[in-house]
């Protein structure tokens, strides 16, 4: 059966067709979701076979789940968490990773960003703010072919960020996922959630001046 746009259009539609074992709208979910998944897994395990492995688990649990079910948070969320807690599960089984609460998130004096890069705190106009304005980078990326190497630029600099980083940009700015919906899949402080976005989009930030730097 085919799950037809106009069908995909109610949430609570396509819920009531997967309550009912509709494998056009199963076979739909697993179309759209399947690599979301496996690049969200593959922030928790290190080997390519064993995040497919925690996408298939993930999709099996949404079987044998969809019927419980409630609503409280939107299907994606539902999703994501599920893979989430799969992940977390089989990286801890595998000792590919450790909780989050007990991640060290480096020094408490390590600067996300070099200090150098900010006005003293007793300038005169502009106390603590940046020492020369961000760049701009929208009409570069304009261009199709800078645009597609610069997702390349990103991408290759998000697998590079320390574990916990990685994880939370993922999921924050990747899939969107709210500050809240992060700290509750991850067990962390809203504190702690902050600091790894944080630096996490600032190393990310530095990639991209070094790249745009060099392409000038």
């Amino acid at each position: 059966m085919t799950l037809t746009t106009e069908k995909r259009s109610s949430e609570a539609e396509l819920i009531d067709q997967l309550r009912t074992g509709d494998e056009g709208a199963f076979a739909w979910l697993v179309d759209n979701y399947s690599p979301s998944l496996k690049r969200l897994a593959l922030a928790f395990v290190s080997d390519d076979g064993v995040a497919d492995e925690v996408v298939q688990e993930t999709w099996l649990a949404v079987i044998t789940g969809i019927g419980r079910f409630e609503g409280r948070s939107s299907l994606k969320t539902w999703l994501f968490k599920i893979l989430t807690n799969r992940a977390k599960t089989r990286g801890a089984r595998d000792s590919r990773t450790v909780r989050f609460s007990d991640l060290e998130h480096g020094p408490a004096d390590e600067p996300a960003v070099s200090p150098d890069r900010f006005l003293p705190f007793d300038h005169p106009r502009y106390p603590g703010h940046w020492a020369t304005p961000l760049h701009s980078w929208s009409a570069l990326v304009e261009d199709g072919a800078i645009r597609r190497e610069t997702m390349d630029v990103l991408r290759r600099g998000l697998e590079a960020l320390p574990r916990s980083q990685r994880v939370v940009v993922t999921l924050r700015d990747v899939h969107g996922w709210t500050a809240h919906e992060v700290c509750a899949a991850l067990e962390m402080s809203e504190a702690n959630q902050r600091v790894l976005l944080h630096r996490g989009r600032s190393r990310l930030r530095s990639i991209l001046e070094k790249y745009f730097a060099e392409d000038v």
